[in-house]
């Protein structure tokens, strides 16, 4: 599927049962899968563990599948996200597609439709290296302002900052996400699910 090069997948879902499934259909020479019962267990392991696609249930104990993809994306902004749903998920499932998802799988899982999906979602997700960096606090906040339409000036006022420093934020910013300029950020922003960032 990948021509050598071992993609590593994160799959989330609270039911036991189904996570050995997939581990069992996915695992392989060229895809690295990691299972994880709970939204929590798997932002732990996505600031430290390498990952190229997020494969998560929309109705979980605790946080769900939404509020996953938003905290993912916060951290690797540039992550393939699919989403798996019930029956009863799908304007859940919908609401997912519009922060970002690639594709929304239905249950029960069958392991062509799987494949085919994880194979599509992948294929969309080429990346600079760089652009996959975390974006740090204040790069976030400096975004944030950036979608407002404010200047460096004005976001420097506000955050009580040199100029220059923004200049290098925005800098930073433009390169992790891979642009070269604005009207580039804000559709990968948007893309990415980032427009909502908050200042703080």
């Amino acid at each position: 599927m990948t021509n050598g090069v071992t993609r590593h997948i994160f799959f989330v879902d609270d039911e036991a049962s189904i996570r050995e499934t997939v581990r069992k259909t996915l695992n392989g020479p060229d895809i690295d899968v990691s299972c994880f019962a709970s939204a929590n267990d798997c932002l732990k392991h996505l600031r430290s563990k390498k990952c190229d696609l997020l494969i998560t249930d929309v109705r979980m104990p605790g946080m769900d599948g939404l509020e996953l993809i938003g905290h993912a994306r916060r951290i690797v902004p540039w992550i393939a996200v699919l989403v798996v749903s019930g029956y009863g998920d799908i304007p859940m499932a919908v609401r997912a597609l519009k922060a970002g998802a690639a594709d929304f799988l239905e249950k029960p899982l069958t392991k062509q439709g799987l494949l085919s999906a994880i194979e599509s979602a992948l294929a969309q997700n080429t990346p600079d290296p760089v652009a996959g960096k975390e974006l740090t606090k204040a790069e976030r906040r400096v975004l944030h302002f950036i979608l407002e339409g404010k200047s460096n000036k004005e976001t420097a006022e506000i955050l009580h900052r040199s100029e220059k420093t923004i200049e290098v934020h925005r800098n930073h910013i433009m390169r992790k996400l891979g642009v070269d300029n604005i009207v580039a950020l804000i559709k990968r922003a948007a893309a990415m699910g980032l427009m909502d960032l908050p200042s703080e």
